[in-house]
């Protein structure tokens, strides 16, 4: 008599290869940030970043890690998951693989934004252009969505992308127009516009985490109808799902964590839209998974860039966004060779 054979169950597997690689990603994202706080051009050995974080010292190694680098790291955690999270979202609302945040006019609108506080408002500070760069993302974002709203179908994912491409082009010649007039205010802005997360402090984490907690709760709340979407609008709206409320509700939240990290650390390319086919390749399409694998990922490769950016140059530093960039283009080219071979 031969012994039974025991059955595997493939939804537990599924469970336990994401429950693993959800795991995997925590532990990155820690080693990322012992990396960003040891890191650079006075590098600091691990124990000496246990005990500033610990203990309030005076010694030099401790006010590196405390005033310099702590809030360096912290910014580009909450950038990395505010900006990964939202390229998510705008790929289910879309059914767009390629869309990224600046897909509806949301970056240009902070890059606006930012313009007018240097060359209208007299705005110099970091700490203020946080606020001019959401209220630009935000008001971006209503007009794409009221453009693409009306006609037939409502906003549907191709009028939304369209409306996107002419707000974004009308926004880029407003900016193009004010720099022309405000000279003094371009090199200013050009630093900001490079995207980087050197030179925060504190006060601004304190700033952004509550629009960072309200959008991450925003899209968190429809991963499901994310996923009733991804079969076609008929299917989500006989699976019971509101597509309307979907999108309104995921376009919001990541149109708020959109205007979260654009405006504290300018327009990091690349990071939206790499991080969330990253997760997916790693948990599969549910999005209950998708948006918390890529609010770990987020930070690990955004603070990965940085400190990359940090070493390369022993006296200075290439600024993360043009890091996220040089990392995120073969990954593009190898997307659009993929859907290439797939047609």
């Amino acid at each position: 008599m031969s012994a039974a054979v025991p059955i595997s169950n493939p939804r537990s597997s599924l469970v336990r290869r994401r429950v693993g690689w959800t795991a995997a990603a925590v532990a990155a994202l820690l080693v990322a940030v012992l990396l960003s706080l040891a890191a650079g051009s006075r590098p600091v050995a691990p124990s000496q970043v246990a005990g500033a974080l610990l203990h309030d010292g005076t010694d030099k190694a401790s006010v590196i890690v405390r005033s310099m680098r702590l809030p360096r790291t912290l910014i580009g955690v909450m950038v990395g998951a505010a900006l990964a999270m939202a390229g998510a979202v705008m790929q289910g609302i879309t059914r767009n693989p390629i869309a990224d945040p600046g897909i509806l006019g949301v970056s240009q609108g902070a890059s606006l934004g930012v313009v007018l506080a240097i060359a209208v408002a007299d705005v110099h500070a970091l700490n203020g252009y946080v606020w001019f760069a959401f209220a630009g993302a935000a008001v971006a974002a209503v007009g794409v969505y009221a453009i693409a709203s009306r006609g037939r179908g409502g906003a549907s994912p191709v009028k939304l992308a369209l409306a996107g491409a002419a707000v974004n082009a009308l926004l880029v010649s407003v900016i193009s127009g004010v720099l022309t007039t405000e000279a003094s205010a371009l090199d200013e802005f050009r630093f900001w516009q490079v995207g980087s997360i050197a030179g925060r402090d504190a006060d601004l984490v304190g700033q952004i985490w509550p629009f960072l907690l309200v959008g991450a709760v925003l899209v968190l709340s429809v991963a499901r109808g994310l996923d009733a979407l991804a079969l076609g609008e008929d299917v989500a709206r006989g699976l019971g799902q509101n597509v309307a409320l979907v999108r309104i509700a995921g376009g919001l939240g990541a149109t708020v964590l959109t205007g979260v990290g654009v405006a504290a650390a300018g327009p990091i390319a690349f990071l939206g839209l790499a991080v969330p086919h990253i997760a997916r390749a790693v948990v599969g399409n549910d999005h209950r998974w998708v948006l918390p694998m890529a609010a770990f990922l987020g930070p690990v490769v955004l603070l990965t860039a940085d400190v990359i950016g940090r070493v390369v140059y022993a006296h200075s530093e290439v600024p993360s966004g043009v890091m996220t960039a040089l990392i995120g283009l073969p990954f593009l080219v190898t997307l659009v060779r993929r859907k290439a071979v797939a047609a």
